[in-house]
């Protein structure tokens, strides 16, 4: 029934490379099937002026896709001199995903930016953002402690993120681009590794869905986040 092949609950293969660029604090490579996204994580020593004398440390992010991430070139925003609403929105969600994820008091006055840039996009875009961008985050937070710049570990919970959506009247996980451009309904979940729910975003894109409908997504979402920190696990032992 799936355009790939794939059983209603099955992923798409992810694949997770450290160590990637050789200046950034943390970094990785994600393949979320066709999906790839280039994550790094940047400290600065010195939090946003907001946080000045709260003892509070922050993490943010920016996103972006490459011109020819797309079947068809996009336009790069910077030669646009302004980013779209999508670009804001999601790296937006990619910065309150991690943020949930760590001890502000523990990480102290100092900002941590993780860049997600899509070097190929089949879907999941954001998702697969989150999922490397955490391991970026990780990578960057072993550094300062092994530099003695933190003495605890601010890192609370694994976060990743997948989509779920109802394609062909069937709840389906892990949607592709085949799939999300004709999903009924689509979503994306950000949880943590204990199965804690950090954001759910739903929509109704050609039909309504029901409470049982969104159970099953729910349900789809719990199953495959367990296998997303599985790959982060393996990627960082």
């Amino acid at each position: 029934m799936r355009p790939s092949g794939r059983k209603l609950n099955e992923l798409r293969p992810v694949s997770i490379e450290t160590g990637v660029v050789k200046h950034a604090e943390g970094s990785c490579l994600i393949k979320v099937g066709d999906t790839h996204v280039l994550c790094t994580a940047s400290l600065e020593e010195k939090a946003p002026p907001f946080l000045k004398n709260t003892g509070l440390g922050w993490v943010t992010a920016e996103y972006g896709m490459l011109p020819r991430a797309t079947n068809t070139r996009n336009r790069r925003e910077a030669a646009a001199g302004k980013q779209s609403g999508r670009t804001q929105e999601i790296q937006r969600l990619i910065g309150r995903s991690l943020r949930a994820g760590i001890d502000r008091v523990a990480l102290g006055e100092r900002q941590i930016v993780v860049d997600c840039d899509v070097i190929q996009a089949d879907g999941g875009t954001r998702c697969a953002s989150i999922t490397g961008g955490w391991v970026a985050l990780r990578l960057a937070i072993n550094r300062m402690l092994a530099s003695g710049m933190l003495t605890s570990d601010p890192i609370m919970d694994h976060v990743v993120a997948l989509s779920c959506g109802i394609y062909a009247g069937q709840a389906v996980a892990d949607l592709d681009y085949a799939e999300d451009s004709t999903a009924g309904t689509d979503g994306n979940f950000v949880v943590t590794g204990r199965g804690r729910l950090i954001e759910v975003q739903m929509s109704a894109e050609g039909a309504t869905f029901s409470r049982d409908e969104m159970m099953q997504l729910l349900d789809l979402a719990e199953t495959g986040a367990a296998s997303l920190v599985a790959a982060q696990k393996a990627a960082l032992a």
